[in-house]
């Protein structure tokens, strides 16, 4: 019986490292419940999705909520400080370049683009995708966009929505070129302690929904 108890109480304290070492890193198991079922209930009543294109965001863009790495590569670039003076001035290079920035491959490559693309090949009905940060710049992405600062954008206001987090779905568009109907889906990353800090953008590829 000693035995027993003394195996049993190794396996509370193995268990309790487990969960500091965790929480050191910065994971956790919790989910921002309140604020995704804000969003689930606000994705429900979107009047420019399908119900197909519904249920994927939930079942599976909704996920990319508290995505770790994005979250990490998210609070780095806000803890810059850079001012939004700075951001437009990028944006302005950005949009007038003639040859490949070194903004450019900052954010087309690290762990943050990385996982974006693992993401993409992951679900074949998702196109380009980027991320950003608490003032609408791109942290990362899979293809270029033709901004830098998303920050003036509808998109990024209502995924960001001033810090409390909301939902945007754009209206479907025919990419003649590919003759693929494109949606866009823009939702809230938050951290850990549950505070939106940025979003992210998802290009769906309506016909490709399963």
């Amino acid at each position: 019986m000693k035995a027993l108890k003394l195996y049993l109480l190794k396996i509370l304290i193995l268990l309790f490292i487990v969960m500091a070492i965790l929480a050191s890193q910065g994971y956790s198991n919790s989910r921002p419940k309140e604020l995704e079922k804000k969003l689930l209930k606000l994705i429900s009543q979107n009047d420019n999705a399908l119900e197909k294109t519904k249920n994927f965001i939930k079942s599976y863009l909704i996920h990319q909520l508290s995505n770790p790495i994005f979250v990490a590569n998210v609070k780095a670039q806000n803890a810059r400080g850079v001012t939004v003076d700075e951001i437009i001035r990028i944006d302005t290079e950005w949009k007038r370049a003639k040859r490949e920035l070194p903004i450019h491959v900052r954010v087309m490559s690290g762990k943050c683009a990385a996982e974006v693309r693992r993401l993409v090949k992951k679900l074949s009905a998702v196109g380009e995708t980027f991320v950003t940060d608490n003032q609408g710049a791109i942290v990362c992405q899979n293809e270029l966009t033709e901004d830098y600062w998303q920050g003036d954008e509808p998109k990024w206001k209502n995924a960001f929505n001033n810090g409390e987090g909301g939902v945007d779905i754009g209206t479907e568009k025919l990419d003649r070129s590919s003759n693929i109907v494109l949606q866009q889906v823009s939702l809230p990353l938050i951290d850990s302690n549950e505070v939106v800090i940025g979003a992210i953008t998802f290009g769906v590829m309506i016909d490709r929904i399963r």
